[in-house]
Parts: C-alpha cells; structure tokens; sequence
C-alpha cells in the first residue's frame, strides 16, 4: 500500500489543449464532479496526455453514489479526479470513506479537487482520513496536473507491480518450501533447476555448477537427469561445449548470461557461488525475469543452509533504502508505549521541505542519498535515539528522550549542510512533535497527532511544532472563523480603507493603498493577520482578491471624477499570483472599468517573488507592458532577493514597517538606509510604511526615501472619509 501521502493531492484545471482520440492500452480515469463543465475543461486538458505509451480512458460521474457504482463496474480505474462539495458539503470525503473502508480498494490513486477548501480544511482531513498534506487549487498550473496525473499514475502502477510481486513471492514461498529442506546438494540443485524453469516457462533442462578451491574450478553440482551424472566432476568432463562456455562466462563476468536458446544465472551465496544452466522454450517476460531474480536472491541462502522465512518476514518491516523500520514496524511499534509509566519519551516526525525538488532538479540518486545522509546523521548526532524509522518518502520519525532534549541544538545539528556527491546542500525541516503523555491507545493514532504537529509547523511556518490537546480546540474556532468569513463575504460585509501616500518633499498626496477590513458583529475588526492567511487555506483568498482590485477601480474613478488622480495600491497574495493569466484578469479588469493602467499599482511581497521567479518575472512583464505600475512590498524581509532584483520590471521599493519601528534607536535604520540607496542606484523612487514618529520621519527623508505612509500623516480609512480627507487636505511642504 502507498503512504497516506500519495492518496489525495487538491489539483486546479487549465484548459489549453485540444482532445485526441483513444487507442490501445490506456490508463482508466475517473472524473467525479458535478459541474459537467469541469468534465469537459478536465478531458480537454489531458487529452492527448501518454505515461509509459498509454493514453488516459475517461469514466464520468457526476455524484458520490455515481461515482462508487463506476468503481464497482471498473476495477481497472487507477485514478479518480474526485470533487469535494457536490450534492453535500463532504460528497467527495464520504466517497473517499467508502471506497478505502467498503470497497476495500487501497489501488486507486485519489487526486481530491476544490473550489472550496474550506469545507475540508487540512487538520481535519489529516485527522479523519489519514491526510497529511494540502493544496490550494489555484497552487498548480496544467503542467503540474499532468505532472501530478503522471504521479499518481506512476504510484498506482507500483502499486499493482508490488501486488504481482507479491503474488511472485507467494509463489516462491511455495518453491523454497520444499528447495531449503534439502540438506544434499544434489537434490538443492536439482529443486532449483526445476523451479527455475517454472518461474521462466520453461520445461526442466539444466545444471547446476561450483566453484571450488584457490583455482577456482568449476565443478558439477548437480542438475536435471541428464547432468546428474557428471556431479562432483570438473565442468570440463560435459561434452557440450555450448553449456561449458556459458558457465564459464557467468564466473568470470560475476552477471547472467542470456541467449535466445539458453540462460545462465549467478547463485551467490554467503560462502559460495553457483552458476545455474538453462535451456529455454521460449524467451521469458520482463516480468518472469524479476520473479527470477526474487527467487534467487532468497534461495541464494539455501547454499550455506540459511533458514530463509527470517529473512521474509523482515521484508515487510523495512524501508529498502534506509534499511530502517518502516512506516507499518513503527506503528507498530510505538504502540507499545501507550501510558507507559515512565512517560519519558517524545515522537518527533522530521519533514526535508522540498524534498521533490531537489529529485527534480539533481535527479533521484541524489535525493536517495540525501535521504541516507540525513538518516546517519540522525543516528551518529542521537544516539540515545529509542527507535528511528523512515515512514515516508521524506519523512523520519524517532523516539527520543525528553530528560534533556533541547529543541534549538536539534534544529542546528540538522540545518548543518549536507555533503551529497559533489553536492553541498543546506536542507530546511518541518518538525513535529509529541509527548508521550499524549500518545494514544494505538500507533497510527499516534503518528497522526505528530502529524497534526507537524502541519501546525508548516502552516505557521515555522520549524517546529508541538501536540497541544487544545488543537482540537483551535481547529474548532478556525473552522468557525473560516464559516463567518464565507457568509460575510458572501453578503459582502468586508470593507476596503484607503491610508494616503505622500511625496516626503512636498507632503502632496500622491496615491494611496487598499487595506482590506473585517468588522465583527461587536463592532470590532478582526486583524488581517489572522483573517488573511485563514481566507488562503479556505482557498477564498483570489476572489476576495478581485474583489478588492474591483473597489480599487471603483475608487480610482470617483478620485479621478473629483480632480485627484491619485494611483491605488492593491496587495496581491501568494495564491493570487498562481492564478494561470493572472495578467490578462487583471488587464480586462481594468477595462470593465475603464481604468488607465497606470492608475494601479499592485504591491507584491518577496514571497510572491521568491516563491517562482522564473514565472513571477514573467507575469510582472505582462503587467508591465500593459502599463500597470508594480511595487516589491515588504523588502528586506525575504531571501536570496537582490540576486534577482535586477531581473524584476518594478517601480517602487516598499520598506518594511520591520526596519522603520524602532529607528532611530537601533540598527534597523541602517537596513532602511541600504534598501534606499538600493532603490536610488537602480533608478526606482522608495516609499517607507508605517511611519509614526517625527523622529523616524525626519531620518527617513534625510536618508533620501521619496515617499511615506504612516500614521503620522494619516491613519487608514473608510472610502467616504477619505474622499473627505482629500477635499480638506493641505499639504504644508517639509522643511
């Protein structure tokens, strides 16, 4: 069975490409939606779409109940495209439940897609139904749904390989039944010419030979009847020179020899080798040649009489990279201390962030010894570890004592840079963490609240996270926050405010920017900073969005209509950003409303930038071209930024209200000195925000900035109250 990590991925669609007609073997694709708009945009976009020289089938449902009388009547779907919301709130989930605890169908892959996340918001999914991990649906681009298609395509056929290999097993458990009883070699080789033949198709005809001795002579060890003969006697005594001259080869090059008359295998044992000697019927498949190789790894012991169900059974317990336990031994495991006495231990889940691009961009042996570099140092940085385990692609997981765990020496003993080939990489971990006095009565149960831990990191972004009994709670109140936040923008009870920005030398107003606010039924108003990241996990962020830009429009012109043609700066968010043609919604915003572009600006923070340059420079080209006015909000604040600020079309550098609190009393002002003379030498004008202080103001204009938004000058406003504030303003030049 896959990881609960490979079960769900939230996918949006794209709908640029053209159908093609289905022919031979293809992959069986279920879309489940209730929109049959989505069906068609879903079949367009992935049509003509190949993995491993199959196209994609569709099936269509468009219900819940639709969609398992599909699964019951197609067992060969390997994939289903499934809603969230259709004829209930949790339609796609209840599908989810029925096909896993019902239908008992662990095969298919489910690509869970939403308009509306948050009705299954990521805590709950992950607590309900084994999910650790969420999209946004506005996240992938079309490539990336065929990227992702081809990703679970991929996981289905392994999944199916591992049965059929199971199936394999199944049968070689069988053949080394009766091949490991034997103690005479004769009759071990004997066995194992016969069941060799079975495995490759073939009807019995072959020997079995050693080498014995410092010359390394080839001997007979026995075979089928027409070998047995010559057992014990040099390989040399066989009049069949062909037989000779493939064993011989099989020694020397140590790898099969392979004919389409005959094959010869290596046998290698402890403390010996055989070369095994077939003739062949017909030409095996590739799928009886891993059979082959399964059955002879394994019975490979039976040449130094090593018992081999020991060595089966730990299979099934350990990762065949790491050689760790596995996700299903861990489980297991740390059930064991449920309400231990002592209590003494915590589970940690350790999370390697974009594990996947490093696989994409090194390639897969890289990342595979990432992975074993990271595991050695687990293991030579604690070694008072009670138990350590790979549990996922990219997450290991470890019983530590906490008498003495310090949370800031672990994080600095991973972050150390890793030394992968000729590679020096510096690794980012997401860490989640829980106490033992939380763990629960079974060990899934346990892994999913160091999960929910762990999401609790990702989402605060943060590096670690630790179980607290009250996230139930606070799941609670961010489902509720999430309800009201709906229905209010829905009946349109958010509000936009204007604060003004002035020319630090004339004190004119020169624009403005657009704050979005939420008052409360107390007459209160709720704080961006915790609404905000709440409308982008409930995937509400791009309307509000567009709303938002639409309320600027609207208020340019009513500026532009009193003689005050200022520019209004919109705050555009990560998910925004990733909407495919971003620039073109906003350009035919611009003319429903019949806005000159250069009266908007978009502000745009260094995470929208660094998330994706390569498609960032290239959506703020567009926007650029059609005259929109572009500004890097919040500067100084991200990484890696002045190595591509040159590459950015932009027009202004917004300053950090980080570096503008707490001048002139420390070295904050420094940062805002360097940010505008940054400004200065690429030739774009510099706005600091939220100034409040004559001092800071005073600094600021001697340092050179060109504009500034503040309290000081004036506080953010209602749409009314600031047309007021401009017909009453008058502005009294600096000194």
């Amino acid at each position: 069975m896959a990881s609960e990590q490979d079960d769900f991925l939230f996918l949006d669609h794209d709908d640029d490409t053209q159908e093609a007609e289905v022919s031979g073997a293809a992959w069986d694709i279920l879309v489940v939606d209730d929109d049959p708009e989505i069906h068609s945009v879903t079949t367009l976009a992935l049509s003509g779409v190949e993995f491993w020289g199959r196209t994609l089938h569709f099936h269509h449902a468009y219900s819940g109940k639709e969609a398992i009388e599909k699964l019951i009547h197609n067992p060969e779907i390997c994939v289903m495209l499934l809603d969230v919301v259709m004829e209930t709130d949790d339609a796609g989930l209840t599908v989810v439940k029925r096909v896993r605890d019902e239908l008992k169908n662990e095969n298919v892959r489910i690509i869970l897609r939403t308009g509306q996340p948050g009705h299954a918001p990521e805590e709950q999914v992950i607590r309900d139904y084994d999910i650790n991990d969420y999209k946004m649906k506005t996240e992938l681009t079309r490539s990336k749904l065929v990227t992702s298609m081809m990703t679970a395509v991929r996981s289905y056929r392994q999944i199916c390989e591992l049965e059929a290999q199971g199936l394999a097993l199944a049968s070689i458990l069988d053949a080394i039944k009766g091949i490991l009883g034997h103690n005479d070699i004769r009759t071990f080789s004997l066995a194992v010419v016969t069941q060799l033949a079975k495995i490759l198709g073939s009807e019995p005809y072959g020997i079995v030979s050693g080498q014995l001795g410092n010359d390394k002579r080839i001997v007979v060890l026995g075979g089928t009847s027409q070998f047995q003969e010559f057992f014990g006697q040099g390989l040399e005594q066989l009049d069949n020179g062909r037989v000779i001259m493939q064993v011989q080869n099989c020694f020397d090059s140590g790898e099969h020899q392979q004919t389409d008359h005959d094959i010869t295998v290596l046998l290698q044992g402890k403390n010996r080798s055989a070369a095994i000697y077939l003739e062949l019927d017909i030409q095996p498949t590739d799928s009886q040649l891993q059979s082959m190789e399964i059955f002879l790894a394994n019975v490979s012991i039976g040449l130094d009489n090593i018992k081999l169900f020991n060595e089966l059974r730990d299979v099934a317990y350990k990762d065949p990279l790491t050689k760790l336990p596995n996700r299903a031994c861990f489980t297991d495991k740390i059930a064991q201390y449920y309400k231990d006495q002592d209590s003494n231990l915590i589970l940690i889940l350790i999370d390697i962030a974009q594990f996947s691009d490093i696989n994409n961009g090194l390639g897969q042996e890289v990342g595979n010894q990432l992975l074993l570099a990271v595991m050695h140092r687990l293991d030579q940085e604690f070694p008072q570890v009670e138990l350590l385990a790979r549990i996922g692609a990219d997450v290991f997981a470890m019983l530590l004592p906490k008498i003495g765990f310090d949370e800031r020496m672990f994080m600095d003993s991973l972050l150390i840079p890793y030394q992968v080939n000729e590679h020096v990489l510096s690794i980012h971990f997401r860490v989640g963490i829980c106490d033992q006095d939380d763990f629960a009565c079974n060990g899934l149960e346990t892994l999913k609240l160091a999960y929910i831990a762990l999401n609790q990191a990702k989402q605060g972004n943060q590096s670690v996270g630790w179980y607290t009994s009250d996230l139930e709670e606070k799941m609670a109140w961010k489902l509720g926050l999430i309800r009201q936040l709906r229905q209010d923008f829905e009946q349109r009870k958010l509000e936009v405010w204007y604060q003004p920005q002035l020319c630090f030398k004339t004190l004119e107003v020169t624009g403005c920017e657009a704050l979005l606010r939420w008052p409360s039924d107390n007459g209160r108003y709720i704080s961006p900073g915790i609404f905000v990241p709440l409308a982008e996990n409930a995937g509400l962020i791009v309307d509000i969005g567009q709303w938002v830009l639409e309320q600027a429009c609207e208020q340019q012109k009513k500026l532009a209509a009193m003689g005050k043609p200022i520019s209004v700066a919109v705050n555009v968010s990560v998910p925004q950003f990733k909407v495919p043609n971003y620039a073109q919604s906003v350009k035919e915003t611009l003319l429903e409303y019949d806005i000159e572009p250069h009266f908007i600006e978009l502000e745009v923070t260094e995470s929208v930038v660094m998330d994706e340059v390569g498609a960032v420079v290239e959506t703020l080209t567009e926007l650029q071209e059609l005259g929109v006015e572009v500004a890097i909000d919040d500067f100084g604040t991200g990484f890696s930024s002045l190595s591509y600020l040159q590459k950015l079309p932009f027009s202004r550098l917004k300053i950090d209200r980080a570096f503008i609190k707490d001048i002139p009393d420390n070295d904050s002002g420094a940062i805002a000195e360097l940010v505008i003379s940054l400004g200065r030498h690429l030739g774009r004008k510099t706005i600091a925000e939220g100034v409040e202080t004559q001092a800071q103001s005073d600094l600021l204009k001697k340092m050179g900035c060109d504009e500034v938004q503040g309290f000081m000058y004036a506080k953010p406003m209602p749409s009314h109250e600031f047309m007021a504030f401009l017909k009453s303003y008058k502005p009294k030049a600096s000194d």
